[in-house]
């Protein structure tokens, strides 16, 4: 039997031996024919066929195979080890799904596949059903393994970082044994986000073979990237099993968080951009909507907030062109540092003696939309949540509790937890006119116990995260008219599990313009530009210019997040010039294609281009070169190779600009903004 699942471009193969392994055959280019499955009898006495035959969705425990596995569990009897054996297949017009059963316990394994076929993208799930009346315990469920073709060597790129040093990007080679990466902070982190690219070859952003994919997960996650002795490459990805156990129930359903994966021969460039249009048409919540251009008063004020002076940093918003006006922290109750409040969202008597109406209805006669800032997974000891409820924090119940920024985490997996946030948001916007909500979330987790878990504490970790999307979602459904923002002290909360909620991601707390350009760079190898929320600041305002700081911002979502009542007219004119273009191009920028240009020795240079390929934009900087220094030189990427376009007062055919280039002569921390436009 063989299943054969082939997009615009690529196809994925998958069948069943005389044996009964199911097998991926083939994942790659479409062909006009497919391998069939081989047989093996394993090698020597040490290895079985199952560390040999690239199996689909292996198990722990059965035979002489000692590759990583997708499964392991634990049986009521004590029996660790999980037999399948194909039972069934089921399959739509773009789905399929493969049923395996186990030859002696009563558990059964879906294997579920979905076709997006425009953007060469195969999704892949699992879930597990406890057929029986005893209980089963899940001790790894991974989502999916990804088989590379044998024989040859690979190139692993991933994107690690810490807090204000997100999105860096490494390539190394695989070599025999296991690369990990991953999350155990109950979050995605900063450190690694659950995403691959896998070249063979010298791939670069315009050729070569890649293998891609990411994880829809905002919890803990695992990669194990895979060279084995018998020259076999694979990447298997899926929940983290660190520390992780799930009780399977009689007549209970476990369902894994959702890969998607795709091909292409294009290159690293044409991998993103896959990626980019699968979340703009199949993941984001409100995908074709222009984002606004916000402006966020968090720099200029801190906690010190009230309504007098927030209406007048709202008048010089709207002023320079913004279109929406967020409040960040500091607004709530007892809000005054970062030592008490967190849990207690209603606004602050105080700083805000009429409430917050007020103060949206003066944002609104300006023409701007309103917002605010909240972290609703956090609380402090300092606040009328913990006092009244201490038991509701993630903690050992003999362990001291461990604050970072003078909070803790509230436990999300607690449906008291969850009713009492979807409570207090709710009625914040039922109540108030607000259209942005920046979703924070400022620790990772420590002491991670629970009580009074319905049964083993280590299914925190899931349910934690299952609690964060029943919060959000109710949230979502109540109030469709809010975007939604993710941040998690920056980028620590970017995944495409996070995408189906929140429209943006807050990509970092780093706002200096020349450390932005790679991290912005490096982001959209896996995330479109209408996710990435951009904001002029302060950082760097003695060196470089305020136009340079603009371009950067205004390669995403652009906002601004500048100290703005310190700025002289000049500057507010300047930055209502610039507000003006982006506002001009940015249908562009937000729906179009990426194509990274350049990245290297202080040069950076990233093109955006309508689907349709007639009009573009093209962004180009220099941050630091000793002189004298040699020019900028650049070859455009996606035109119509036979029309005709003008640059910069130039017209060239599209092959012109693709094959000759163009040269750019930029001074140190100069940057250009050009149109592109198809005669």
């Amino acid at each position: 039997m063989i299943w054969k699942l082939e997009t615009n471009n690529t196809a994925y193969v998958i069948g069943v031996n005389q044996a009964g392994y199911l097998l991926n055959l083939h994942w790659g280019a479409r062909l006009p024919d497919y391998p069939s499955p081989s047989e093996s009898e394993g090698y020597a006495s040490f290895n079985g066929a199952g560390q040999i035959l690239p199996e689909e969705y292996p198990t722990y425990g059965m035979g002489l195979n000692y590759t990583e596995p997708c499964l392991k569990a634990t049986f009521s009897d004590g029996v660790r080890g999980v037999a399948l054996q194909f039972d069934s297949a089921q399959q739509t017009d773009n789905t399929l799904t493969l049923t395996l059963k186990d030859t002696h316990y009563p558990l059964t394994v879906k294997l579920h596949y979905q076709i997006y076929a425009e953007q060469d993208i195969i999704a892949r799930h699992v879930t597990l059903i406890n057929t029986g009346d005893t209980p089963i315990t899940l001790e790894r469920a991974w989502t999916a393994r990804w088989h590379f073709p044998p024989g040859d060597s690979y190139y692993l790129h991933h994107l690690t970082g810490r807090w204000n040093d997100e999105w860096v990007h490494h390539r190394e080679r695989l070599t025999n044994g296991v690369k990990i990466l991953e999350s155990r902070r109950i979050t995605t982190s900063h450190h690694h986000n659950p995403y691959f690219a896998v070249e063979r070859g010298d791939a670069t952003e315009t050729h070569g073979e890649v293998w891609f994919g990411a994880l829809a997960w905002s919890g803990n996650w695992k990669i194990a990237a895979e060279v084995t002795e018998f020259q076999s490459t694979r990447v298997s990805i899926g929940l983290n099993d660190w520390d992780f156990a799930w009780v399977l129930e009689p007549g209970e359903t476990f369902t894994s968080p959702i890969a998607y994966a795709g091909y292409t021969q294009q290159g690293l460039g044409a991998a993103s951009r896959c990626l980019h249009d699968l979340i703009r048409k199949h993941i984001l919540p409100h995908s074709d909507l222009t984002r606004k251009v916000l402006y966020n008063s968090w720099e200029t004020t801190l906690f010190d907030v009230d309504e007098e002076s927030q209406k007048r940093y709202a008048e010089i918003a709207a002023e320079i062109g913004c279109e929406l006006f967020v409040m960040d922290d500091g607004w709530f109750h007892g809000r005054n540092n970062d030592t008490s409040g967190l849990g207690d969202w209603w606004a602050d008597s105080v700083k805000f003696p009429n409430g917050l109406t007020p103060l949206i209805e003066h944002v609104n006669q300006l023409g701007m939309d309103f917002g605010l800032w909240l972290e609703p997974e956090m609380v402090n000891p300092n606040s009328e949540l913990y006092r009244a409820h201490p038991d509701w924090v993630i903690h050992f119940a003999t362990r001291q509790r461990t604050p970072a920024r003078n909070q803790l985490i509230l436990n999300m997996a607690r449906p008291d937890v969850q009713a009492y946030l979807i409570e207090k948001i709710d009625r914040l916007l039922t109540e108030h006119n607000i259209r942005f909500i920046k979703w924070d979330m400022n620790r990772n987790v420590s002491e991670p116990g629970w009580q009074d878990a319905p049964r083993d504490q280590r299914e925190l970790w899931v349910r934690y995260v299952h609690g964060v999307y029943h919060v959000w979602e109710t949230l979502k459904n109540n109030h469709p008219q809010v975007i939604w923002q993710s941040c998690s002290g920056g980028g620590g909360r970017a995944d495409l599990g996070i995408l189906r909620l929140a429209d943006q991601i807050w990509i970092s707390d780093n706002t200096e313009p020349t450390r932005r350009l790679a991290m912005q760079a490096n982001f959209s190898r896996i995330f479109p530009p209408n996710t990435m929320e951009a904001w002029v600041t302060d950082m760097g305002e003695q060196t470089i210019p305020l136009a340079f700081r603009f371009h950067v911002s205004m390669c995403g979502v652009l906002g601004v997040g500048a100290n703005i009542s310190r700025w002289t007219d000049a500057q507010k004119a300047e930055a209502a010039h610039w507000i003006n273009e982006y506002k001009r191009v940015r249908h562009i920028i937000q729906q179009g294609d990426v194509f990274q240009l350049y990245q290297q020795d202080g040069y950076y240079a990233t093109q955006y281009l309508s689907q349709d390929q007639r009009n573009g934009v093209l962004f180009a900087f220099r941050t630091y070169r000793p002189e004298p220094t040699t020019p900028l030189v650049i070859r455009l990427q996606g035109l119509s190779p036979d029309h005709t376009y003008t640059i910069n007062g130039v017209s060239h055919s599209g092959a012109y600009w693709m094959t000759i280039g163009m040269t750019i002569q930029l001074h140190n921390f100069g940057s250009i903004m050009w149109d592109i436009h198809q005669v």
